[in-house]
């Protein structure tokens, strides 16, 4: 019996009495002989623990399957004609995905340059030798530094191997204001994957992610018109992670027979959708020979 085998478990459907052997990364499973769903609670462990909190599908499948083709149909300029004319959907699943809520208080030493804007007079001779003027816009710098305190709350990162954090950024947030605990009964008829990621391999996520947010909120934070060379210097205490299963609509999507097919992921409570859209690089190429051919003429009509 091979490594996978030993992690597998069999249980009994409640219904129909039939055994059926579940895989080690799922949490339910479907009887293959009446349909009944069926809810396994393994014991928990340190890399397989309990899930804390649950969040509900909101959006159902017809629903979800019409939002995916809106969002196919509204790919911008630069994806492939035949991807937005020829995809169909192949397959589509309500998953709840194992993820790390994560919350914490993150304080930072920062240093910046501030800009202020005001406004010159500016004389000069034009093309006919007449003295002219006209308002300019100068910007004087000056440094700044101190300290930044926030809390960084509800930082969702993916426990799953399968589903990239990447990917599961493009169709975030998630309404956490709907958090509930977590009861098997939520999951009976739909796919629920255990956790195949490590807490502190999503911890490290977690922290990254938080660090990208606290960049942008500090530039937010910034006075002044603009600002240049922010760089800080940040730690975060009070961690509190949970494991939680949020909702994702999981759709493949084929659009030729010679191509592989798109993953298109949908949250399954808001309704948003993403995916990598396979873009036309002869589009993109053309796109990029026009602006140069546009700078160049403006150098050569204005420049000369």
């Amino acid at each position: 019996m091979n490594g996978s085998a030993k992690k597998s478990v069999e249980i009994q459907c409640e219904s129909c009495g039939a055994k059926m052997t579940v895989e080690a990364d799922l949490r339910t499973a479907i009887c293959p002989y009446c349909g009944s769903p069926s809810v396994i609670e393994r014991p928990p462990s340190e890399d397989r623990p309990q899930p804390e909190f649950a969040l509900a599908f909101e959006v159902d499948k017809k629903r979800a399957e019409k939002l995916v083709k809106d969002w196919i149909a509204s790919r911008g300029m630069f994806s492939r004609s035949d991807f937005k004319k020829n995809a169909r959907i192949e397959d589509v699943k309500g998953v709840y995905l194992p993820a790390y809520l994560y919350n914490a208080v993150a304080r930072a030493d920062y240093s910046a340059s501030i800009g202020e804007e005001y406004q010159e007079t500016e004389y000069y001779t034009d093309s006919d030798g007449k003295r002219q003027s006209r308002t300019v816009t100068k910007t004087e710098w000056r440094r700044l530094s101190g300290r930044y305190a926030t809390y960084v709350a509800d930082i969702v990162v993916t426990a799953s191997k399968g589903i990239e954090n990447s990917e599961l950024e493009r169709v975030e947030p998630f309404d956490m204001r709907m958090l509930r605990r977590y009861d098997s009964a939520l999951l009976s008829g739909w796919i629920a994957e255990e956790p195949s990621l490590g807490p502190e391999e999503c911890l490290q996520m977690a922290h990254d992610e938080t660090m990208e947010q606290l960049g942008k909120d500090l530039g937010n934070f910034m006075p002044g018109d603009s600002y240049r060379s922010l760089e800080f210097d940040a730690k975060v205490t009070d961690e509190i992670t949970n494991l939680a299963l949020v909702p994702l609509w999981v759709f493949v999507a084929r659009y030729a027979e010679d191509r592989p097919p798109v993953r298109i992921l949908l949250n399954g409570q808001t309704g948003k959708a993403g995916g990598d859209v396979p873009l036309s690089w002869l589009k993109i190429t053309l796109a990029v020979a026009a602006v140069i051919g546009a700078i160049i003429f403006a150098w050569i009509r204005w420049g000369s």
